[in-house]
């Protein structure tokens, strides 16, 4: 090849480049330009306010493992939240029921109020067997006007012979009480 026909391949590999750079600032600006201009998924008006609600929490008082598919037992925790920056909620029921949908506890005498950004507890402790690897707490939560609902969810955890497990389970919504 000549030394004239060099010169014109790099020419093109530097217009290549040059094209290629271009195509890629034009894509980062087109991306940024889409994030800027798309609408956002969780604006002010999607936020779902609620006077109340009933929420499903699976507990699991112990869970299976190993070849024998042995109990591993564990220790729970009800954690409820309240989400919401001003106004309180009520906890109109907080009930604990096992694998075969038996009451084991209704740890509400009364309803109590729970204060803006305020979370309380419920403990189920390892060596308690009650519930099974099926159990719930059934909350039941209510507030005079509408508002963030809590968030409701439940930590398991147990550790034996030097093994230790933990995981967490969300509350889900089963009936909207207005």
């Amino acid at each position: 090849m000549t030394k004239d026909g060099e010169q014109r391949t790099g020419e093109v590999n530097k217009m290549k480049i040059r094209s290629g750079s271009f195509n890629l600032i034009c894509l980062i600006v087109f991306m940024i330009l889409a994030g800027i201009l798309m609408p956002v998924d969780s604006s002010a008006e999607d936020i779902k306010l609620s006077s109340g609600q009933t929420v499903y929490v699976p507990i699991y008082s112990h869970i299976y493992s190993g070849v024998k598919g042995r109990p591993f037992d564990l220790a729970a925790t009800l954690s409820i939240r309240n989400t919401n920056t001003k106004n309180p909620i009520t906890l109109v029921s907080v009930k604990y029921y096992d694998s075969d949908g038996k009451l084991v506890e209704d740890y509400l005498e009364k309803p109590k109020q729970i204060n803006a950004m305020v979370s309380t507890r419920y403990i189920i402790t390892e060596d308690n067997k009650a519930g099974g690897s099926g159990a719930n707490f059934m909350v039941v939560w209510k507030s005079d006007q509408n508002v963030n609902p809590p968030i409701i969810e439940a930590i398991m955890i147990g550790t034996h012979s030097g093994q230790g497990i933990s995981f967490a389970s969300r509350g889900q919504v089963i009936k909207e009480d207005r």
